[in-house]
Protein backbone atom coordinates (compact mmCIF):
# COMPACT_ATOMS: atom_id res chain seq x y z
CA UNK A 1 0.00 0.00 0.00
CA UNK A 2 1.44 3.48 -0.52
CA UNK A 3 -0.50 6.85 -0.06
CA UNK A 4 -1.72 8.18 -3.75
CA UNK A 5 -2.74 11.80 -3.06
CA UNK A 6 -4.45 14.25 -0.81
CA UNK A 7 -7.30 16.08 -2.02
CA UNK A 8 -7.96 19.83 -1.08
CA UNK A 9 -10.97 22.08 -2.05
CA UNK A 10 -9.98 24.92 -4.02
CA UNK A 11 -12.09 28.28 -3.95
CA UNK A 12 -9.95 29.90 -7.32
CA UNK A 13 -8.63 27.52 -9.34
CA UNK A 14 -6.03 29.61 -11.15
CA UNK A 15 -5.32 31.15 -8.14
CA UNK A 16 -4.19 27.80 -6.42
CA UNK A 17 -2.76 26.29 -9.92
CA UNK A 18 -0.40 29.54 -9.85
CA UNK A 19 0.86 28.83 -6.07
CA UNK A 20 1.69 25.31 -6.48
CA UNK A 21 3.34 25.59 -9.59
CA UNK A 22 5.11 28.99 -9.93
CA UNK A 23 5.39 29.25 -5.85
CA UNK A 24 6.03 25.56 -4.63
CA UNK A 25 7.21 24.59 -7.75
CA UNK A 26 5.09 21.60 -8.44
CA UNK A 27 3.62 20.59 -11.99
CA UNK A 28 0.54 19.78 -13.41
CA UNK A 29 0.05 16.04 -13.79
CA UNK A 30 -3.22 15.64 -14.95
CA UNK A 31 -6.62 17.75 -14.99
CA UNK A 32 -9.72 17.18 -15.36
CA UNK A 33 -13.38 18.97 -15.84
CA UNK A 34 -16.88 16.93 -15.03
CA UNK A 35 -20.00 19.38 -16.65
CA UNK A 36 -22.21 17.13 -15.15
CA UNK A 37 -20.89 17.68 -12.06
CA UNK A 38 -19.62 20.87 -11.79
CA UNK A 39 -16.13 20.02 -10.37
CA UNK A 40 -12.82 20.18 -12.11
CA UNK A 41 -9.81 17.91 -10.70
CA UNK A 42 -6.10 18.94 -11.21
CA UNK A 43 -3.36 16.80 -9.73
CA UNK A 44 -0.03 18.83 -9.09
CA UNK A 45 3.48 17.37 -7.99
CA UNK A 46 6.82 17.11 -8.39
CA UNK A 47 6.72 13.72 -9.68
CA UNK A 48 5.04 10.91 -11.55
CA UNK A 49 2.14 9.93 -9.69
CA UNK A 50 2.45 6.13 -10.18
CA UNK A 51 5.53 6.66 -7.50
CA UNK A 52 5.00 9.41 -5.83
CA UNK A 53 2.17 11.12 -3.63
CA UNK A 54 0.25 14.10 -4.62
CA UNK A 55 -2.23 16.80 -4.33
CA UNK A 56 -5.49 16.64 -6.23
CA UNK A 57 -6.86 20.49 -6.27
CA UNK A 58 -10.91 20.05 -6.50
CA UNK A 59 -12.62 23.19 -7.59
CA UNK A 60 -16.20 23.07 -6.98
CA UNK A 61 -17.67 26.01 -9.78
CA UNK A 62 -20.09 26.70 -7.75
CA UNK A 63 -18.12 27.56 -4.57
CA UNK A 64 -15.33 30.12 -4.39
CA UNK A 65 -14.52 29.61 -0.77
CA UNK A 66 -14.10 27.33 2.34
CA UNK A 67 -13.79 26.62 6.05
CA UNK A 68 -10.80 24.44 6.67
CA UNK A 69 -12.18 23.40 9.91
CA UNK A 70 -10.03 22.70 12.83
CA UNK A 71 -9.35 19.14 12.24
CA UNK A 72 -7.28 20.11 8.96
CA UNK A 73 -2.84 20.19 10.06
CA UNK A 74 -0.66 20.47 7.43
CA UNK A 75 1.02 18.87 4.10
CA UNK A 76 4.50 18.47 4.92
CA UNK A 77 8.08 19.09 1.91
CA UNK A 78 11.14 18.08 2.38
CA UNK A 79 13.34 20.67 1.30
CA UNK A 80 17.30 20.91 0.88
CA UNK A 81 17.43 24.38 2.72
CA UNK A 82 14.27 25.46 4.53
CA UNK A 83 15.79 29.11 4.84
CA UNK A 84 16.49 29.36 1.36
CA UNK A 85 12.82 28.01 0.09
CA UNK A 86 11.38 30.59 2.19
CA UNK A 87 13.51 32.96 0.35
CA UNK A 88 12.75 31.96 -3.12
CA UNK A 89 8.72 31.38 -1.76
CA UNK A 90 8.62 35.12 -0.94
CA UNK A 91 10.55 35.90 -3.95
CA UNK A 92 7.59 34.24 -5.69
CA UNK A 93 4.77 36.55 -4.11
CA UNK A 94 3.84 33.40 -1.43
CA UNK A 95 3.16 33.74 2.12
CA UNK A 96 5.69 32.52 5.15
CA UNK A 97 3.60 32.06 7.91
CA UNK A 98 6.93 31.10 10.13
CA UNK A 99 10.40 31.73 9.28
CA UNK A 100 12.30 28.49 8.68
CA UNK A 101 14.24 27.17 11.79
CA UNK A 102 14.36 24.78 14.81
CA UNK A 103 11.14 23.49 16.05
CA UNK A 104 10.43 24.57 19.50
CA UNK A 105 10.67 21.06 21.06
CA UNK A 106 13.89 19.68 18.81
CA UNK A 107 16.06 19.91 16.52
CA UNK A 108 14.69 19.58 12.88
CA UNK A 109 14.70 22.96 10.97
CA UNK A 110 10.84 23.69 9.95
CA UNK A 111 8.90 26.38 8.19
CA UNK A 112 5.65 27.00 7.35
CA UNK A 113 4.31 28.51 4.15
CA UNK A 114 0.45 29.35 3.51
CA UNK A 115 -1.35 28.77 -0.05
CA UNK A 116 -4.37 30.69 -1.17
CA UNK A 117 -7.12 29.46 0.82
CA UNK A 118 -5.27 29.23 3.87
CA UNK A 119 -3.80 25.75 3.90
CA UNK A 120 -0.59 25.04 6.16
CA UNK A 121 2.65 23.77 4.09
CA UNK A 122 5.45 22.83 6.19
CA UNK A 123 8.83 22.53 4.75
CA UNK A 124 11.25 20.25 6.50
CA UNK A 125 14.73 20.85 5.47
CA UNK A 126 16.02 17.58 4.89
CA UNK A 127 19.14 16.33 7.58
CA UNK A 128 22.89 16.15 6.48
CA UNK A 129 23.47 11.95 6.01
Amino acid sequence: MRIVHTMLRVGDLDRALGFYTKVLGMRVLRRKDYPDGRFTNVFVGYDDESTAAVIELTYNWDTNAYDIGSGYGHIAIEVDDAYKACEEIKQRGGKVARAAGPMKHGTTVIAFVVDPDGYKIELIQRKAA
